[in-house]
């Protein structure tokens, strides 16, 4: 019998399930909070309380896979290591495309004059001394490069020689765009790139974190990491592209939850700390998202399931919703801590603090927000001065931020600090609403009740406050996340029924949620059951599944069913080769080296041959065992003077097998 141990660090909690695969049971399982500062604290603490609760000795143990939602939750809260965007051979208009202008943000741009064609001939030449220039001036201030090039998918060769300058020239990681997808659309695949790049040394933390501590404990398994499509591949794999992890720790939510669940039709529904993750399983499958993934406004190219992501967790901010009369509240995008976590760590503080601000007849701004540093390094000329004063007046341990703001440029520097990771931020949320009202116990429920006395007496637009008591605001904010979960869940499915997805949030949806038509009767829902999952799945769910007419099932270990689906997935890779044709009776294949051949059907067997051996290559070098491959030939044609003429054609192959064991 093989035991294997699924790992899932979420924004909250890392969760862990020893598994044994011989008998398709769950051993054991824990959570642990995550430990943002360090991860391996969390994991460490999450695998002991696993081996804890069974007599399964860690040398037993045959596999570790770990799934993670820090990429998508980095990606969601607008977070990530500076990175520098090479752009070769792309039109002036480029960076209006696809979104790749508003995916810089803080990020370096260097563009460069090279780039090929689209049958994969040089277009321009590379101007390499140019960018060593270039290349020198950005590099103390980025922490990793992203390189694209016009067609560098028909003809990498451009990109290639831009990797392996920065090598030279630098210790810094490279990805390239032909790395990540075969597909066209250069923009695209530059917001690949470039979020690839923000998204490395945080997942090499993370592995770098897991691997110490089952070195620690003895335990000497491969380790896999789950990607955005619910495969497996090994950690040395991931580091390199750590964008496929984005939509992972969703991608095994689902596969966990097909595992604890006979429905076959259904909409499943994950909500975490950061997150809520929905996706619609439809006779008994996930379907692929066809255009790549999307996470917070970034279209991306990595093949991942159809999931939707909403900024709607249990540690979402609340904020009073902009021109509200009453407890009318928004939440997220941002997590923040809840006050009843950080209390059960300082609860003397914590107690302290927010007690002094109720005292104070009216409510500031900043009442009930508590402040500290994260402590991640940081260069001496990131921050600007106010940032750096701001950082300086920070101690060890949470302190409250009206003492701090002292105009709206320190409140700007501060938002700037939490947006960056430099600093964390504990205010009310959905998680201390629930412990207020009793729905959930395990953390520290008086700063819980403090801090939703401080948030009852803001304000509205008349100068009122929004809430009588802590218990009424309270309720208010699990309405608010039960509201804006059903009208996430109603889109998903009307986008899988090919219809308006933005009708869930349209004032004829809200009539029929509310009840509010005097002369219609609007009613709306979902036709399938609800599956929820995550920890506080059974707070909000069966409430969500009532406004939605449906019936809604928390299956047995849903508050891990992630770290389920981390290890009963298998290894999947898929690698295509295109064929063009630059001109009648002329075939290029577009492998590493473009070849021309003068007939189709040779053409086709060098595709075949390369894409399956780059597919075998890489699963092998993923961590599969027992690979099986199948391919596929696709084409496309035109039609000249009833003539059809070939214009292009793809073999793509997939190579599959279950992880290795130890």
């Amino acid at each position: 019998m093989a035991f294997l141990l699924g790992v899932d660090t979420g924004g909250t909690y890392t969760d862990a399930v020893i598994f044994n695969e011989g008998t398709d049971t769950i051993v054991a399982k824990s959570k642990a909070p995550t430990t943002h500062e360090d991860l391996a604290i969390g994991i460490g603490a999450a695998i002991d309380g696993a081996l804890g609760r069974c007599d399964v000795d860690a040398t037993e143990i045959s596999l570790v896979s770990l799934s993670t939602t820090l990429a998508t939750n980095a990606l969601v809260e607008d977070k990530g290591r500076r990175a520098c965007l090479v752009l070769i051979g792309f039109d002036d208009d480029a960076l209006d495309r696809a979104g790749l202008r508003a995916a810089l943000v803080d990020d370096e741009l260097i563009v460069a004059q090279g780039g090929h064609g689209s049958h994969g001939d040089e277009t321009a030449p590379l101007e390499l001394e140019t960018l060593e220039t270039q290349i020198d001036g950005v590099a103390p201030r980025v922490d990793a490069f992203a390189v694209t090039a016009q067609f560098s998918v028909r003809n990498p060769s451009h990109e290639i020689a831009v990797r392996d300058l920065i090598r030279s020239r630098t210790d810094l990681p490279v990805t390239c765009s032909h790395e990540l997808s075969a597909s066209l659309n250069g923009p695209k695949r530059s917001v690949t790139t470039l979020l690839n790049a923000r998204l490395i040394a945080m997942i090499d933390d993370l592995v770098s974190a897991a691997g110490a501590m089952l070195a620690e404990r003895s335990i000497a398994a491969p380790l896999m990491v789950v990607r955005g499509d619910g495969s497996l591949v090994s950690a040395a794999f991931v580091r390199e592209r750590p964008i496929e992890t984005i939509l992972s720790g969703p991608a095994a939510s689902l596969i966990g939850a097909s595992h604890l669940t006979n429905e076959a039709d259904a909409i499943i529904s994950d909500i975490g700390g950061t997150t809520t993750d929905i996706a619609v399983l439809r006779d008994g499958r996930p379907e692929l998202s066809p255009d790549g993934a999307s996470v917070a406004g970034h279209q991306t190219m990595v093949e991942a399931v159809e999931m939707h992501t909403h900024a709607i967790g249990g540690d979402s901010e609340l904020r009073v919703a902009e021109g509200a009369l009453g407890a009318q509240l928004d939440l997220g995008p941002r997590r923040v801590v809840p006050l009843a976590r950080v209390g059960l760590e300082h609860p003397e503080a914590v107690g302290g603090m927010l007690r002094r601000q109720l005292a104070i007849a009216v409510a500031g701004e900043f009442a009930g927000i508590l402040v500290w540093p994260t402590g991640i390094p940081r260069r001496a000329d990131e921050l600007s001065t106010t940032e750096s004063k701001l950082l300086a007046m920070l101690g060890s341990s949470p302190c409250a931020a009206d003492g701090l703001m002292k105009s709206r440029i320190d409140v700007r520097a501060l938002s700037r600090l939490i947006r960056r990771g430099f600093v964390r931020q504990a205010s009310f949320t959905p998680t201390d609403a629930a412990h207020v009202l009793g729905d959930q116990t395990d953390l520290d429920g008086a700063s819980a009740e403090l801090g939703a006395e401080l948030f009852a007496r803001r304000r509205d637009r008349l100068g009122d406050p929004i809430a009588a008591s802590a218990l009424a605001v309270s309720e208010a904010a699990i309405a608010t996340v039960v509201r804006r979960s059903a009208e996430a869940l109603l889109a998903a499915a009307l986008a899988r029924d090919g219809l308006a997805a933005d009708a869930a949030t349209g004032p004829l949806v809200a009539a029929g949620f509310d009840k509010a038509a005097r002369s219609t009767r609007v009613d709306i829902g979902v036709a399938v059951p609800v599956v929820g999952l995550g920890a506080p799945a059974r707070t909000y769910y069966p409430l969500v599944a009532d406004l939605l007419g449906s019936r809604c099932t928390v299956p047995e270990h849903a508050d891990v069913a992630n770290a389920i689906g981390a290890v009963v997935g298998r290894v999947q890779i898929t690698r295509s080769v295109l064929v063009s044709a630059p001109r009648r009776g002329v075939f290029r294949v577009h492998a590493d080296d473009p070849t021309t051949v003068y007939d189709l059907d040779e053409a086709k067997d060098l595709a075949a041959t390369a894409a399956c051996a780059a597919a075998m290559a890489d699963a092998e070098r993923a961590g599969a065992r027992d690979i099986e491959t199948e391919g596929q030939w696709t084409e496309r044609s035109a039609t000249i003077e009833d003539k059809p003429y070939f214009v292009e054609g793809r073999y793509s192959a997939r190579a599959s097998g279950r992880p290795k064991l130890r």
